[in-house]
């Protein structure tokens, strides 16, 4: 016979339903998701027949047989707010200024049309592994340490950006080795926005990027 009480019964259900509901909740923040399927541009606005290309799987930007005349960006069609984004980048060149950068909690802005606004893991010599503000305070935020770059920057060849946003602070990891931990002093500063990719003007140069994914966090 079962002589559990109903109530302690009932107590031990609710207590089952509340941990798989917590569960669901965790795990759905915490699952990652491809941004990019490597055979299309689905949920990227940018300039896609000039400046943005798909070759082997990865979202190509610029040219190596030409200048580029300005900066250019793809960037992503919703908005995201705390998160840990992952991607890979590869930037050569053989022009004076060769340069790139991964926007995030950014926006597009009117004027200049082709630019965005916001923060920016920057990529190019002098600049790998920062934290710049793009088209705002147009400055950075956190200077990556020289040293540590020349000993883990992959030079012309692929290389692992780890962006992650939460609350006001922003850290950045290259190769495994974070160049960036910055929380930002201004509350007026929106902390949401759309991600974006660079490829800047001057060149000749392309900067390609590839295995994107973001999980978001609470």
């Amino acid at each position: 016979m079962d002589t559990q009480p109903q109530t302690e019964r009932n107590y031990v259900k609710q207590l089952i339903f509340l941990g798989l509901a917590w569960f669901a909740i965790t795990t759905s923040h915490g699952a990652a998701v491809s941004l990019s399927d490597g055979k299309t541009f689905h949920g990227w606005e940018g300039d896609l027949k000039t400046t943005w290309r798909i070759q082997d799987g990865a979202f190509v930007g610029g040219s190596l047989t030409g200048k580029v005349p300005h900066n250019e960006f793809i960037c992503t069609e919703r908005s995201y707010t705390n998160f840990v984004l992952r991607l890979k980048f590869k930037l050569v060149g053989s022009g004076d200024f060769n340069n790139g950068g991964v926007q995030v909690r950014s926006k597009r802005i009117s004027n200049p049309p082709y630019e965005m606004s916001g923060y920016q893991a920057d990529m190019g010599d002098g600049w790998w592994g920062s934290l710049y503000d793009e088209s705002r305070r147009n400055k950075v935020l956190v200077k990556a340490d020289p040293k540590l770059i020349e000993e883990i920057l992959k030079r012309d060849d692929w290389n692992d950006y780890e962006i992650r946003c939460e609350g006001r602070r922003i850290r950045i990891s290259l190769n495994g080795h974070q160049t960036v931990d910055y929380t930002e002093p201004d509350s007026s500063i929106p902390q949401h926005g759309l991600i974006g990719l660079q490829i800047h003007g001057g060149g000749p140069a392309e900067a390609s990027y590839k295995e994107i994914t973001l999980e978001e966090l609470p």
